[in-house]
């Protein structure tokens, strides 16, 4: 629901907005599995795509689809609305796109190994560092040979080059290990086998087509379909950083707009963070700070507050928690630490009240005024106008069906690339050291038939002629020296 600017998310002693000038300050949606953080997703998503916003979400259960239809009036949902103060029911079905970088579930989405750059590239190959540096070597002998970077097939063709050119490589851009170089050959595999090979070429995805609204002003949803990448989470991580990384590369800056350009929600963010390297930590906490002026909201979704660096987790302003458990110390500090994140209220007690969350309740604490964050309440939800729960196969194949990109995506392209350019040149290498060395091997033949092959003077060779002469003179002196003996004998001279 939109009112004057603002989304309506629920009732606590008062109404409570999100302010669609704030909104682009980021946020954080927290709580245990079950209390209620996609219905809270929802209808944020709901209310961003009324106002015109464009929404990219990653949909790790499928729910989320059920945005794409009208939801049905049900008691549950007749009691919350008047709870909140809302009238009867209004089913809303909210213009979605689906995408999939398996293209399985949606439209596929593909980026080039360019695009996606050695410090993302190690973060999914899980390199250390040494192998990190002949990673950096190979996209830097790509660039300066002139040689397009797209698909994996490009990668190992590379791989393969470095090694074999080690030696000379060395004294430009310093040691290329061959160990190094095997152990990203390996993690390619993987990582080939895990399908990441669809995810790498061309036609790659023109971030543009996901900041599009409807011809009646509302926003696309685009639900990225996560339920197959979940169970790879190094490449769902990597993927979400990467878009967002494009947003901040080509998004203009814009400052502070009246609404944001594209709202992005993160769901199960602790997988970015995981066991990730420092560099990649400042490189999300970089592009949080300095994406919001390019009009861009990113909000996390996690169960647990401490899975956000608190390098990240200071910029997130606009927040709601849901309920949380605490039966291990972790978990109590957990609590405590999600408490002391709001703006105390002086009518409650905030980590006693995480504690007592009903399903659908939430503490919220939205940006107001110039910025700064109102004073946490305990907030009933308002329900989403959307359907709670997934669509079927057949509704979601007749809105990809019906999609602005149907067809786009779909058709992969190979054009010459670095994979090609090498196989080619090896094919020309080895086709003149053939040649070399037939030329050789011909030149070896010709000198042999010289010297004992045949020759030009009836058909013998070199070595039979001087033969032939030889005998022959030895043959004459013996008959002369005979013949003059013997008429010697006889008295007689010549």
């Amino acid at each position: 629901m939109l009112t004057d600017g603002k989304i309506f998310v629920g009732k606590s002693t008062k109404p409570e907005y999100l302010e669609l000038r704030l909104a682009n300050r980021h946020g954080l949606i927290t709580g245990a599995t079950g209390t209620g953080k996609t219905v809270s997703l929802q209808v944020l998503a709901e209310g961003f795509s009324n106002a015109g916003v464009p929404v990219f979400a990653s949909d790790i259960k499928g729910d989320l689809s059920g945005l794409a239809a009208a939801g049905s009036q049900k008691d549950f949902i007749d009691k919350r609305l008047t709870e909140v103060g809302l009238p009867a029911f209004a089913p809303q079905s909210h213009p979605t796109v689906f995408w999939d970088i398996f293209g399985e579930q949606g439209h596929p989405i593909r980026a080039t190994v360019s695009d996606m750059g050695p410090l993302l590239l190690s973060r999914l190959l899980e390199l250390n560092e040494t192998q990190e540096g002949v990673l950096n070597i190979m996209f830097r002998v790509a660039e300066d040979e002139g040689m397009a970077m797209l698909d994996l097939a490009d990668l190992r063709s590379m791989a393969i080059n470095v090694a074999e050119r080690s030696k000379e490589l060395s004294m430009k851009y310093g040691n290329v290990a061959s160990a190094s170089v095997g152990a990203i050959q390996r993690r390619l595999l993987v990582l080939e086998e895990q399908g990441a090979d669809q995810f790498f070429g061309e036609p790659a995805l023109d971030i543009q087509d996901l900041m599009k609204s409807t011809y009646d002003g509302k926003g696309f949803i685009n639900l990225l379909a996560a339920d197959k990448l979940f169970q790879k989470p190094r490449l769902y991580a990597t993927f979400l950083l990467w878009m967002l990384t494009r947003l901040w590369d080509e998004m203009p800056e814009i400052g502070d707009p009246d609404k944001p350009k594209l709202v992005f929600f993160f769901d199960e963010a602790h997988l970015l963070f995981d066991e990730a390297p420092k560099a990649l930590i400042e490189r999300v906490e970089q592009v949080a700070r300095l994406i919001r002026s390019k009009g861009v909201g990113v909000y996390f979704i996690t169960q647990n507050p401490l899975d956000v660096p608190d390098t990240v987790s200071s910029q997130l302003g606009n927040r709601l928690q849901h309920a949380l458990r605490a039966y291990t110390p972790k978990e109590q500090r957990a609590v405590r630490a999600a408490a002391e994140t709001f703006r105390p209220n002086p009518d409650i007690d905030t980590e006693r009240v995480i504690l007592e969350l009903g399903v659908g309740e939430a503490l919220v604490s939205f940006l107001e005024n110039k910025g700064e964050p109102s004073v946490v309440q305990r907030t009933l939800v308002r329900p989403p106008n959307g359907r709670i729960g997934p669509l079927t196969d057949a509704e979601r194949a007749a809105v990809i069906g019906k999609s602005p990109y149907a067809g786009k995506y779909e058709t992969a392209i190979d054009r010459e690339s670095a994979h090609e350019i090498l196989t080619k040149r090896r094919a020309e290498q080895a086709t003149k050291k053939a040649a070399e060395e037939a030329d050789k091997a011909s030149a070896g033949k010709g000198w042999a038939n010289v010297v004992f092959g045949k020759g030009p003077r009836g058909g013998r060779s070199m070595g039979e002629q001087v033969a032939r002469d030889v005998g022959r003179s030895i043959m004459r002196r013996m008959i002369g020296q005979v013949t003059r003996a013997a008429m010697r004998s006889l008295g007689l001279r010549r």
